[in-house]
C-alpha cells in the first residue's frame, strides 16, 4: 500500500511541477496534465457542458454547508469566473446540457445521506447563459440526489439516485417542458456514473445505499429508448462508489471513487475504459490525484476535464484542482 501511495505523491509532485513550469497544456503524465484550479473548493457536485464551457454546480466545501455557487470555465482561454448562483443551495445535483441551456435537476438540500432528513428535491433550473439566469421548470416525477443525468437527441436522461429513489428512470424534454417516466434501473443504486452513446445510455457502479461504506456494485446495464428496455452489460473490473464517466473516442472513461480500504484517504484512483462495441473492460494507470464527489465531465477538443472532487472518504473534503486527460483510444 505504501508503494502505491508513493507513486500517487510523486505523481502528484509531476503535475504540480507542470503548472509552476507554466506546461498545463502538455501531457504530463501519461496523458495527464492540470489547466486551471477553480475558483473554490467543493464536492459533491454536478458538471455539465455547453459550447465550450463547463459549469460545476452546488455541492459543498469541506465545511459540509450546502452552497448555490456556480462556477464557470471558459476552455478557450483557461479561465474560471463565479455565474449566477443557484436559486437555492443544492448538493448532489444531477446537471446536463440541452437545447442550448444548462440545466440543475434534483439534489439534496441537506448534507445527510439519511434519507429521512436528506431534503431531497425534484426541482429542475434552467440557466440561460446569455442572460446569465436560472428559472423553474417542470419538476421531476420524484425527488432525489445522486444520481446521473445523460442526453440523447437534446433530451436529458436521469438515472438512480439515493434511497429511496435509486431505481427511478426519467426523461425530460426541454422543448416540451415536460417528464415522462421510464422503466425502472434494474441495479437500484446511487453515486454512479451514465453516459450516452449511439442513441443508448450507459449506467455504471455506484453503491445500493446512502452512505459511502455501504456496498458497491459493479453492475453495467444500458436502457435502449426505441425498444424501451434495459440490457446487461460487462461488468466492470471491479465495483466502486462515488465514480465519474465520460464517452470519449466512443469508449466510456471511468474515474475514482470512494470505500477503497487500500488507499490512505479511502479514494480509489483506477481509471478503466469500457468498449461498447467488444463489450470488454480495460485497465489504465491509475489517475495522478485520486478523486470522488463529482458527478459528470466534459470532453472538450480532446481533452477530458475532471474538476474538483474530493480527496478523501466522505463529504469532508473538496479541492480545486482541475485535472485533464487526452485518451489515445478509440471504441469506434
Amino acid at each position: 500500500m505504501m508503494r502505491n501511495f508513493m507513486k500517487t505523491v510523486s505523481l502528484v509532485a509531476v503535475l504540480f511541477a507542470a503548472v509552476c513550469n507554466a506546461q498545463v497544456h502538455k501531457p504530463a503524465y501519461d496523458g495527464w496534465s492540470l489547466l486551471a484550479p477553480l475558483p473554490a473548493t467543493n464536492s459533491e457536485t454536478a458538471v455539465a457542458e455547453l459550447d465550450g464551457k463547463i459549469y460545476v454546480i452546488g455541492g459543498y466545501p469541506a465545511d459540509r454547508k450546502t452552497v448555490a455557487t456556480v462556477q464557470m470555465y471558459d476552455s478557450a482561454n483557461d479561465k474560471w469566473q463565479i455565474v449566477a448562483p443557484l436559486p437555492v443551495p443544492l448538493n448532489h445535483v444531477m446537471a446536463a446540457a440541452a437545447n442550448g441551456k444548462v440545466y440543475a435537476i434534483g439534489g439534496q438540500t441537506s448534507e445527510t445521506s439519511d434519507p429521512q432528513n436528506a431534503g431531497f428535491v425534484n426541482t429542475v433550473y434552467e440557466y440561460d447563459p446569455a442572460a446569465n439566469r436560472w428559472t423553474s421548470r417542470a419538476p421531476m416525477p420524484t425527488p432525489r440526489g445522486g444520481g446521473a443525468a445523460a442526453v440523447i437527441d437534446e433530451k436529458i436522461y436521469v438515472v438512480g439516485g439515493r434511497p429511496p429513489g435509486g431505481a427511478d428512470f426519467a426523461v425530460y424534454d426541454p422543448k416540451a417542458d415536460r417528464w415522462t417516466k421510464l422503466p425502472d434501473l434494474p441495479t437500484q443504486r446511487n453515486h454512479l456514473a451514465a453516459g450516452a452513446h449511439d442513441g443508448k445510455v450507459y449506467v455504471v457502479g455506484g453503491r445500493f445505499e446512502g452512505g459511502f461504506r455501504s456496498e458497491r456494485t459493479d453492475a453495467v446495464e444500458a436502457f435502449d429508448p426505441k425498444t424501451n428496455q434495459w440490457s446487461k452489460r460487462r461488468s466492470m473490473l471491479r465495483p466502486r462508489g462515488g465514480v465519474n464517466g465520460i464517452f470519449a473516442n466512443g469508449c466510456f472513461h471511468l474515474f475514482g471513487g470512494e470505500g477503497n480500504p487500500e488507499h490512505p484517504y479511502g479514494i480509489y484512483p483506477d481509471h478503466d475504459y469500457y468498449n461498447p462495441v467488444t463489450d470488454s473492460w480495460h485497465r489504465l494507470e491509475n489517475m495522478p490525484i485520486a478523486i470522488h464527489g463529482v458527478t459528470g465531465m466534459a470532453f472538450i477538443k480532446g481533452l477530458i476535464h475532471l474538476p474538483g472532487g474530493g480527496t478523501a472518504v466522505g463529504g469532508s473534503s473538496g479541492s480545486t484542482i482541475h485535472q485533464v486527460y487526452k485518451p489515445s483510444m478509440s471504441c469506434r
